[in-house]
């Protein structure tokens, strides 16, 4: 398989800030006055959650939890209850209090060095991204499922099972949001890997990306599901 080349890249990058301008989702966490502890929790609350219901659910939340001093000092039964109709609440409410109580004594100022980050309670490969990017402007890829999928379908698959450990897809991640603005081609990847490029159903004839996606190629016009003359490759 020929490794994506930086021009591969760059294609990439334009054709999906393009259409990403037209068709963005907009959620609270996405607004130039979001603070960073909004960020955070946001993206503490998206994992394995719809955006939408995150959306829906956060106004409420930041309201009751202002802040990470806010948390620290409630009542942990108040906070699980207040979690419980996003689902994964006991694990989510346990999150939230170690971190708050260790960012309560930092004023909410997190740190700027990646290690010392991930020393922070309940910080991961992927909330560090996340702090990275949204407080510090790092070309960081938030790197869940959903942008591993289409990374993946356009430039080919990884190797590991595991996308925090795949040092292809990590470097390919990195390498793709590394752009002049890699918090928008973050949130590009991301809205189409949920409009377009979906799990089932993908919506191929309607992706900016098509004419060189791997995927449309190797599986969808192999096997029929699009027809060349249909499909408009450009």
């Amino acid at each position: 398989m020929r490794s994506p080349t930086h021009q591969d890249i760059v294609w990439f990058r334009r054709r999906l800030r393009s259409w990403f301008m037209k068709n963005q989702r907009r959620f609270p966490w996405r607004k130039a006055s979001a603070s960073d502890y909004a960020k955070i929790i946001s993206e503490v609350l998206l994992q394995r959650t719809r955006a939408e219901v995150v959306a829906a659910f956060l106004p409420g939340f930041l309201k009751l939890y202002p802040s990470w001093k806010a948390i620290a000092s409630g009542k942990p039964s108040d906070l699980r209850k207040r979690l419980k109709p996003i689902g994964l609440w006991r694990r989510r409410a346990s999150s939230l209090e170690n971190l708050s109580r260790e960012m309560a004594t930092r004023r909410g100022v997190f740190p700027r060095k990646r290690e010392e980050i991930e020393r922070l309670p309940n910080v991961g490969q992927y909330i560090a991204n996340a702090i990275l990017l949204l407080c510090y402007g790092e070309p960081e890829p938030l790197l869940d499922v959903n942008m591993a999928r289409l990374l993946e379908r356009f430039f080919g698959p990884r190797t590991l099972s595991d996308i925090r450990y795949d040092p292809y897809l990590q470097s390919l991640a990195k390498a793709v949001v590394n752009s002049s603005d890699p918090v928008l081609m973050n949130w590009a990847i991301l809205d189409h890997a949920t409009l377009i490029c979906k799990i089932t159903a993908p919506r191929c004839l309607d992706c900016p990306l098509l004419s060189r996606c791997r995927f449309a190629k190797n599986k969808n016009l192999a096997r029929g599901q699009l027809s060349p003359k249909k499909a408009r490759l450009r």
